[in-house]
Formats: C-alpha cells, sequence, structure tokens
C-alpha cells in the first residue's frame, strides 16, 4: 500500500500542497479513481448549501456543464459519481483504455456505469474515516512539461482551461453591461469582482487524485462523494 505524504509548505504566505505519486503507475491505462479539483484560496465561488442541498452559482453552472461535456467528447471517460462543492469538486471517474485486448476496463463496463473492481491492483484501502479524509487533503501536481494525450492529467487541465474560459467570458459579457467598478450584482453570493476576475486565479494549480483498489474503497468514497452536501459544515473545505 502506498503512504502518501501531505506536506503543507508556506510560501509568501501562500499554502503549497505536495504530494507523491504511486511509482511506476501509468496514468493513461484503465483505472478508477477519486478525483478532486479545488478552487484558488478555497473561496466558495461555485455556489453555497441550503438545507444540505447544493445551489449552484453562474460559475457552478459552468463548471458542472463543463464537467459534464468533458464525458462526451472524451470517449476514454466514465463518469461514476459526482458532486459539485462551494470550493471544490469530488468525482470518481473510469479512465479506460479501450483498445486494450485484455484486462482492459471497456469489456467490464456494467450498464449502471461502473466498472468491476477486480482487475485493479488489490491492496488495502485505508479504513478508518480519519484516515479516509486526510487523503483527501493530498493533492498532486500536474506536469509543467508534457502531458500524455488521454491522461487524467490531460483530461484535468482541459477540464480547467475550458471553465476558466467560459467565466471569463461570463465576466466580459457583465463588464459590457454594467462596467467594471459595480459592486452591486453577485454571481457568487458576493459581488462578482471580488472573489473572481481576470487577474485571480481559478483553480488551485493542483489536484488530488486517488486509485481506487478494491470494492470496500470505491463503496466508502461513493458514499462520501453522495453525503458531501448534507455534511458540508463538517468538511476540511468548509470556511
Amino acid at each position: 500500500m502506498i503512504c502518501y505524504k501531505i506536506l503543507m509548505t508556506k510560501f509568501k504566505n501562500k499554502y503549497r500542497i505536495e504530494s507523491n505519486r504511486m511509482p511506476g503507475w501509468d496514468y493513461s491505462g484503465n483505472g478508477f479513481y477519486f478525483i478532486t479539483i479545488v478552487t484558488q484560496k478555497m473561496e466558495c465561488i461555485l455556489g453555497e448549501i441550503m438545507n444540505g442541498k447544493m445551489i449552484l452559482s453562474d460559475f457552478g453552472e459552468i463548471a458542472q456543464n463543463e464537467w459534464y461535456k468533458s464525458f462526451e467528447i472524451r470517449q476514454e471517460l466514465i463518469l461514476d459519481e459526482f458532486v459539485l462543492m462551494p470550493n471544490h469538486l469530488h468525482a470518481l471517474v473510469v479512465l479506460k483504455k479501450p483498445d486494450n485486448s485484455h484486462g482492459s476496463y471497456g469489456s467490464h463496463v456494467e450498464t449502471h456505469g461502473r466498472a468491476s473492481l477486480q482487475s485493479i491492483q488489490q491492496s488495502t484501502e485505508q479504513s478508518t474515516e480519519q484516515s479516509f479524509r486526510q487523503s483527501i487533503q493530498q493533492s498532486t501536481k500536474q506536469s509543467k512539461f508534457y502531458r500524455k494525450p488521454k491522461s487524467l492529467s490531460s483530461f484535468i487541465a482541459g477540464y480547467k482551461s475550458a471553465v476558466t474560459t467560459k467565466i471569463n467570458n461570463l465576466i466580459d459579457e457583465y463588464v459590457k453591461t454594467h462596467g467594471e467598478n459595480v459592486e452591486t450584482h453577485s454571481l457568487a453570493s458576493q459581488p462578482i469582482f471580488e472573489k473572481y476576475n481576470r487577474k485571480n486565479r481559478l483553480w488551485q494549480p493542483n489536484y488530488h487524485d486517488h486509485i481506487i483498489r478494491n470494492d470496500d474503497g470505491y463503496w466508502r468514497i461513493k458514499n462520501y462523494i453522495k453525503n458531501n452536501p448534507k455534511n458540508w459544515t463538517d468538511d476540511k473545505f468548509y470556511g
């Protein structure tokens, strides 16, 4: 079992999250992944939780629409569970290789969109809730040099870029209509330029991915994602 170390390093009043991938794991190969993507400074610009349910902002609508669109465009991806929260998203994603003749998840996909976990590398999952919550803190650095096509990092980079572009276009359209200094309109429960504009970064440059190795881990994480909105006040990203 791989033990991920989370190092929160303070640098110029900002936190940088360092972590390690599983050595030798091919991220363009078949696999089940628990993905977490977080907004810059964990700003709650994607919506708000009301009565245990996520109410999307205009930014959140864009983020959700682009997420679903990504799975229409990329045939190598299968979306399992997904939730968009005020400042992050969680998802269970299957990355498959349809050209694999043996051991391909493409040949094991079930009708409800979930592939069999039996062919995943078997390992003991962290079993305690505390350990699981700690694992969510980790974030994986995206490569600054080369992203393999149809890989997890390529998918996430494309998604982040698409959402940022759409939101920037929304802001530009708003500025044309209302003027850049207006403070009466809200796209995310606060004035539009208070939390995000073109001078800011929309997403944290990193993301977290966790390899799902067995059914126990699969169901534990799936339930965590499903219950995330109603457990928002206990979430580590809450604030």
